[in-house]
């Protein structure tokens, strides 16, 4: 029997190299036809943060080559700023060093493990070292080097480095970076393929243009995609955060404490925490009951302990969200658009949110019709921090908030209200966060969060009422066009037949149509302008009743900075952002009014549709009764952010301690789970319509 130490002279330390090279499925190559799709994943995902870091308009090209056996060469190339000779040996050949670990900003990686594990990969698979090109602009040459992997020593291994000229397609490269390795790894096609990955990428990254092309053993190309970019439009520059006390443990603050180089407790929390202002520091402390000119560094674990139950109870403001770049509304539909042929598009991005201290925000797009399937579950496309989830779809926290909804209420076929509905429809899921949660080390899946799912829910609502209000209205149209078609085909040949036989002139049938159709109808239209490069939307009202009607007409548009009215004729007023009104006094039996503006700062394909309301006596076919309640919230909440806006800008601290000791705490801005969805929210922090309302509009059950 062994002693003990016998047993202890036994304990060996591994390096992390060999760790992950004994658990690769840790890092998603754990099957040969996922392993192509994983390296894929960490080479496109570096081309593309590199690029806009360094503010370049991302270019990608992605080969695969089929070799014998179960071998393929992968080559990715971007136009990217490239990597400085001095660091290429650190970036592909050490696990766990990058520069976004320690940084409270979005992301596409944090880990620092990803390209260093499709090195390891090739290397245990196939015993191929890695080729890698890289040109920085300041070098007249790029550094051309294999490199490999010591997985004892966490380190890589270069051979055959050398400087020369680089070339593509007979054109210098001026800057940008291209590897090339070998690896085992089957190539598939289908909906987890890189081809999908690739489609997917493109879709919540519209500002790059992406190109896949694969061949088989003799060359010939099997496979390939080319999406181009729909916007010159970078994604925002994220800004570092400082950690909020909602989000921090014993442990953290204790470490926080000791590397303190502040003198005084109250320096410490001002200088080390976001959302915690002199007052608020004094309070913490305070009710901690710790004094405030206390050293940090001899804080102990039990005063460490009182000072972190402290955080909890004091009023402090909500993190910066200038950490967070969201894709945005209109260019998630561009980037749907390039992807996805349909013909109705609902898109929403949420205001930010913030879960145990870090903020995130819930970006959802549905499109519908087109050439999508109708007879089976609708597309689910899933995205972290632009990055799209090819796995464990089931298990994932984004696609359990889709089938929380009742998406028969909102024209799609869902049996039993369970599982994914069915139907011509794709919904796009996009979670934005400074620390997104996943199930496991292979980021395929994103773990249960309670404030995450909520959100996403309230954004599948809006989606949803988009949706119910497009089928609506294209119904309702529908119908009283073939009503009107109908009425103006047989009552003209009527009464031409009838003065026939009569000898007699034919009669004014306007008032007869005007009283068998006996309702106002609604056109809209929204276009582009090739000449003018501005958007043009016509409204126009028929009253076809016995008579006259008045109405304050009202019409969704995309506000946004840069995006403005250019040309309005009738004038009008702005209600609250994105919706503008106008009043039509008198629209007499069997006239029309036309309603025209234009919007300037948008693109082709940005906006095709609008969503029309209005105020007055009776139904307008083509357009819902405005939600004066509704409308309301939705003005004291823009009002409310400007006003802090001001008195940030004007007064700073000061004003921001004055706007807190209003204001709740941060877990208070999100919405009880156990809240009753059925009723729209009362606080004006949530402004959000009943499950069963319109937009501005009626509930179920309204007039049609």
């Amino acid at each position: 029997m062994a002693d003990a130490e016998n047993i202890a002279s036994k304990q060996k330390q591994i390096s992390i190299s060999e760790f992950f090279e004994k658990n690769k499925h840790f890092l998603g190559f754990d099957t040969l036809q996922r392993a192509v799709i994983t390296a894929v994943k960490e080479a496109v995902d570096n081309s593309l943060d590199a690029c806009e870091e360094a503010r370049i308009l991302p270019t990608i090209k992605v080969e695969i080559n089929k070799l014998k056996g179960d071998k393929l060469e992968l080559i990715c190339q971007d136009n990217g700023p490239g990597i400085p000779r001095d660091s290429v040996e650190n970036v592909f050949g050490k696990f766990l060093l990058g520069s976004r670990f320690h940084a409270i900003r979005q992301t596409r990686g944090q880990q620092g493990i990803g390209i260093t594990g499709v090195v390891m990969y090739s290397q245990l698979t196939t015993g191929s070292k890695t080729h890698v090109i890289s040109k920085i602009k300041s070098d007249s040459s790029a550094v051309h080097v294999d490199l490999g992997l010591d997985t004892r020593k966490n380190k890589a291994t270069k051979s055959n480095e050398i400087r020369d000229v680089w070339f593509e397609d007979g054109e210098e490269v001026v800057s940008g970076l291209k590897i090339k390795t070998v690896m085992k790894a089957k190539y598939q096609r289908g909906r987890q393929s890189v081809h999908q990955y690739l489609r997917m990428t493109s879709i919540v990254n519209p500002h790059a243009t992406i190109q896949l092309i694969v061949r088989d053993a003799d060359g010939e190309i099997i496979d390939q995609g080319h999406w181009i970019r729909t916007t010159e439009k970078l994604p925002r520059v994220v800004e570092e955060i400082k950690p909020h006390p909602h989000g921090i443990h014993l442990g953290q603050l204790q470490r926080m404490l000791k590397e303190a180089d502040e003198r005084k407790l109250t320096s410490f929390l001002r200088h080390n925490f976001s959302g915690v202002s002199m007052r608020a520091a004094k309070e913490i402390l305070g009710k901690a009951e710790l004094e405030e000119g206390r050293t940090p560094v001899r804080i102990k674990a039990d005063e460490a302990q009182a000072m972190l139950d402290s955080f909890q109870e004091v009023k402090l403001l909500a993190p910066p969200t200038d950490c967070l770049s969201p894709i945005e509304e209109i260019l998630i539909k561009k980037g749907l658009s390039k992807a996805i042929d349909s013909r109705f598009a609902s898109t929403v991005t949420r205001k930010p949110a913030v879960s145990q201290g870090n903020p995130f925000q819930i970006e959802v797009g549905l499109v519908f019709g087109g050439d999508l399937a109708a007879d089976g579950p609708i597309e689910v496309l899933r995205f972290a921090n632009r990055v799209p989830l090819m796995y464990q779809q089931g298990g994932c926290l984004l696609t359990k908030a889709l089938e929380s909804v009742d998406w028969k209420r909102y024209g799609l076929d869902h049996p039993g209200g369970k599982g994914l509905p069915k139907g011509p429809a794709a919904v796009l899921i996009h979670l934005a966060s400074t620390n997104v949660q996943f199930t496991s080390e292979a980021k395929e899946a994103v773990s249960d969060n309670e404030e995450v799912f909520e959100e996403i829910r309230k954004a599948m609502l809006e989606v949803g009422r988009g949706l119910k209000n497009h089928l609506k209205k294209s119904k309702q149209r529908k119908k009283a066009q073939e009503k009107f078609d109908l009425i103006n085909i047989i009552l003209p040949e009527i009464s031409r037949k009838s003065s026939e036989m009569l000898g007699r002139d034919e009669p004014d049938l306007s008032p007869v149509i005007t009283r068998i159709m006996n309702a106002v109808f609604l056109e809209d239209e929204v276009t582009w302008d090739n000449d003018t490069k501005q958007n043009v939307c016509s409204v126009t009202i028929y009253n076809y009743t016995a008579r006259a009607r008045a109405y304050t007409i009202l019409a969704k548009w995309p506000e946004a900075e840069g995006v403005k009215m250019a040309e309005n004729p009738r004038g009008g007023r702005k209600e609250t952002n994105g919706l503008w009104a106008w009043r039509l006094d008198t629209l007499n039996p069997g006239e029309s009014a036309e309603i025209r503006f234009t919007v300037e700062g948008l693109t082709k394909g940005d906006w095709n549709e609008t969503d029309i309301f209005f105020r007055g006596n009776g139904d307008i076919i083509g357009a819902n009764k405005i939600d004066e309640k509704l409308l309301d919230e939705m003005r004291k909440v823009e009002a409310l952010a400007v006003a802090e806006a001001e008195h940030a800008k004007s007064d700073g601290i000061g004003s921001m301690e004055r706007v807190l000791d209003r204001a709740e705490p941060v877990e208070d801005f999100q919405e009880n789970p156990s809240e009753d969805l059925t009723e729209p929210a009362a606080p004006i922090a949530e402004v959000i319509p009943a499950e069963d309302e319109d937009w501005f509009g009626m509930r179920d059950g309204g007039a049609e």
